[in-house]
């Protein structure tokens, strides 16, 4: 949704993307012109990641940067920026804000963006794909086991209903614990180890899990698995859930044989 009074043009030519995933996404519809500046964050595709003009990092934008690149549109993201600095630069350029919570609502934003930058075709495209990989790489999952998802540490952090990650948990038979849960909740080791759950997932993002801290949880879980995931397979909406039920399945697979 555009949060701007300001003029949006028909065929926006100086894109700045203000959300990693979507920036992937731009790149994927053929905006490589068009889109002139990203985050530090914005780390996919890598020859952008090296090129492009960087406007600061998610939650800590150079307005000054963003107001001498004179852009066009900008896109941005409900939760990953920050409500004060999108409505200041909403004042001074069109701004569209997406909210992303769900599979629907991902694949929505990709057809949004696909028409406010001209790419309708393109993005029609992308979503068929990824429809077609879900449906075929994830029609027969059988998987109905507990898990805890944790994204970061002191404090450990989880999530919990309304959030991107907890659909795409459903969508290959997790069953989150924390669902009636906030968004992202924080828990305590003891609380984790009452509610008992069948699988520990251990995010790559934004906190940076390792393999030292599967160890440590071992030794305090004796009964669950305790795994590595790739955040961004969970949280990247946009072009790259393209590569998500592949994952999804190997994941699964990984699961399985630690009941060995």
């Amino acid at each position: 949704m555009f949060i701007s009074q300001k003029t949006y043009l028909q065929h926006p030519t100086k894109i700045i993307s203000l959300v990693p995933s979507i920036s992937e996404l731009l790149y994927d519809l053929n905006l490589q012109t068009e889109t002139i500046a990203i985050t530090k964050f914005c780390v996919h595709p890598v020859t952008w990641h090296k090129t492009k003009e960087k406007v600061g990092g998610t939650k800590n934008l150079s307005i000054k940067k963003i107001i001498d690149l004179a852009p066009d549109l900008i896109i941005c993201n409900k939760e990953e920026n920050v409500k004060e600095q999108i409505e200041e630069i909403s004042k001074l350029f069109p701004v569209y804000l997406s909210d992303v919570d769900s599979y629907e609502s991902a694949l929505q934003m990709i057809i949004d963006v696909g028409k406010i930058t001209k790419r309708k075709m393109e993005a029609e495209s992308i979503v068929n794909k990824i429809e077609n990989a879900f449906k075929n790489e994830l029609s027969t999952i059988t998987q109905h086991k507990t898990v805890a998802y944790l994204i970061w540490k002191d404090p450990y952090m989880t999530i919990g209903s309304g959030t991107f990650i907890n659909d795409m948990l459903q969508k290959i038979g997790l069953i989150n614990i924390y669902n009636k849960e906030t968004r992202y909740p924080q828990i305590t080791i003891e609380n984790l180890q009452h509610a008992n759950p069948d699988v520990i997932l251990l995010s790559s993002e934004p906190y940076p899990f390792k393999e030292k801290h599967i160890t440590a949880f071992k030794k305090l879980f004796e009964r669950t698995k305790i795994l590595l995931a790739d955040g961004e397979m969970f949280s990247w909406y946009g072009s790259r859930m393209l590569l998500i039920p592949e994952y999804f399945k190997k994941l699964l697979l990984e699961i399985e044989k630690n009941d060995n």
